[in-house]
């Protein structure tokens, strides 16, 4: 009811339309229609996922102009803002530190 409150009674948005199927598909696994700490756990810190390495393959995949799989210094400072908006980069701070393999 934070974010939305169907008042009027009308039809829900597509947003909440999709957020109660990632709950029902994914989130609620005992289907018991609410989260116990072991699903919020499992929803917050995934076993099967690498938080840093789908970053990494986010930002090479936006900035990689070329396609090489390689980043250039110029693909890193013409996506900039990628990279400053970036938990890899402690949002942008470990930008700033000198970098050989740049």
């Amino acid at each position: 009811a934070d974010m939305f409150a169907n008042e009027e009674g009308g039809p829900e948005p597509d947003w909440v339309i999709t957020e109660r199927e990632q709950f029902s598909d994914f989130r609620d696994l005992n289907k018991d229609g609410k989260m116990d700490k072991e699903e919020i756990q499992h929803w917050i810190l995934p076993q099967d996922y690498d938080h840093a390495l789908a970053e990494a393959r986010h930002l090479v995949y936006e900035s990689d102009v070329d396609k090489d799989q390689k980043l250039t210094k110029q693909e890193v400072l013409d996506n900039w803002n990628m990279f400053v908006g970036s938990q890899a980069t402690n949002y942008g701070e470990d930008l700033t530190r000198n970098h050989d393999e740049l």
